[in-house]
């Protein structure tokens, strides 16, 4: 009696089985593999195909995310994070984890203008989920400004205040002082203060020089001459120290920290201290400012709309004559008393200074050579 030999049956049926064999074959590479990779985070290198040991993926999954959240805390530019991410499938992964995205600096996400698109709006809302406080504000502010979605920029604001951001309680105190996004009657001054100060408490400039400009005119919270001027002198102070505690050796060489007795007559730099005549660069701003600075260069918001006149600001107003004009050219607008203080320093001075030598002058100037302005 024949038996029936393998060459009897279909040809089929014998690929049918070379491909189970090969199935299997792969599986029990996998298999391999993941053994090889459950040993290597017990402390043991890997075998790569040439046989060679990669040190690489020996080490755990903490121990890379320890250092891409430290790389992401220090990037300069958003091109120094995405290049990491692009090195290979491993950091492309941990890279978007929650505790890389929630160290992750400003500069990871300071975007420009012009190269803005939803992919960068995904990601700067996927490191607001992570936690990260900067990345709150930062698309807050361009939410509000720049796509005119006032609620849900102020939420993303306001998520950042919770966690005691001093840049973001400003920007909602400005909110409140201005009533940006509604009408006149929307203010609420009390609120502005009060966000104000919890921001100076922080160690924000602006804010406490908004404050001492609210306690000497009385705008928003009793009348306080005496603790205004304090205040004002405190945030020159402040932002002096913080100018020579970043570039000292460069501030000191004779050709950036200058001494002029007349500082409105210097031409680059802010001066701080100017009873004393101490002048040093204007300060680097915010790059959610730098951001709406640039996306309203090219786009204005429309032509009954301006724009804050401090160069550092970059806020637009909501609605027409939401912001502060200068009472003696009425050339300049201004959405806080701390952006006119400061371009008033900068810039501002020298040309107003024209108009009163002109005999242009319709306006006041106080006891501290600021301009007084109209709302």
């Amino acid at each position: 009696m024949r038996t029936r030999r393998g060459i009897c049956y279909p040809e089929v049926n014998t690929m049918c089985s070379e491909k189970r064999r090969r199935d299997a074959n792969f599986a029990g590479a996998q298999m391999i593999i993941s053994r090889k990779r459950l040993k290597s985070l017990s402390g043991s290198p890997v075998l790569n195909a040439s046989g060679h040991c990669d040190f690489f993926d020996s080490l755990p999954d903490d121990i890379v995310l320890a250092i891409l959240a430290k790389l992401g805390s220090t990037a300069g530019c958003p091109a120094d994070f995405i290049s990491v991410l692009s090195t290979c499938k491993r950091f492309n992964g941990l890279g978007l984890h929650s505790l890389v995205l929630f160290k992750a600096s400003p500069n990871c996400f300071a975007v420009k203008a012009k190269k803005w698109s939803e992919s960068s709006h995904r990601f700067l809302k996927r490191c607001s989920d992570a936690g990260n406080a900067e990345a709150s504000y930062t698309l807050g502010m361009i939410r509000f400004y720049c796509l005119q979605n006032r609620g849900g920029g102020a939420s993303f604001m306001a998520k950042a205040a919770i966690r005691s951001h001093a840049p973001a309680l400003y920007s909602l105190a400005v909110i409140q002082f201005n009533g940006s996004g509604g009408l006149k009657n929307d203010k609420d001054l009390r609120a502005g203060v009060a966000l104000c100060a919890r921001a100076a408490f922080l160690g924000h400039i602006d804010a406490l020089r908004e404050l001492g400009h609210c306690l000497q005119d009385g705008y928003g919270v009793s009348k306080n001459v005496a603790e205004g001027r304090r205040l004002l002198i405190q945030a020159n102070a402040r932002e002096l120290a913080a100018v020579l505690s970043t570039t000292p050796a460069t501030l000191f060489s004779g050709k950036r920290l200058t001494w002029n007795p007349l500082p409105h007559l210097v031409g680059p730099g802010c001066p701080l201290l100017s009873d004393f005549g101490c002048n040093v660069p204007a300060p680097t701003p915010h790059p959610a400012n730098q951001f709406l600075a640039d996306w309203f260069s090219g786009k204005p918001p429309s032509p009954e709309l301006r724009l804050c006149s401090h160069g550092g600001c970059g806020r637009p107003e909501t609605r027409r004559h939401e912001f502060r004009r200068c009472s003696v050219c009425g050339d300049v607008n201004y959405c806080s008393r701390a952006c006119q203080a400061l371009d008033w320093k900068l810039r501002h001075k020298a040309v107003c200074r024209q108009a009163v030598d002109n005999g242009e002058f319709n306006g006041n100037v106080n006891e501290n050579d600021i301009m007084v302005v109209e709302r």
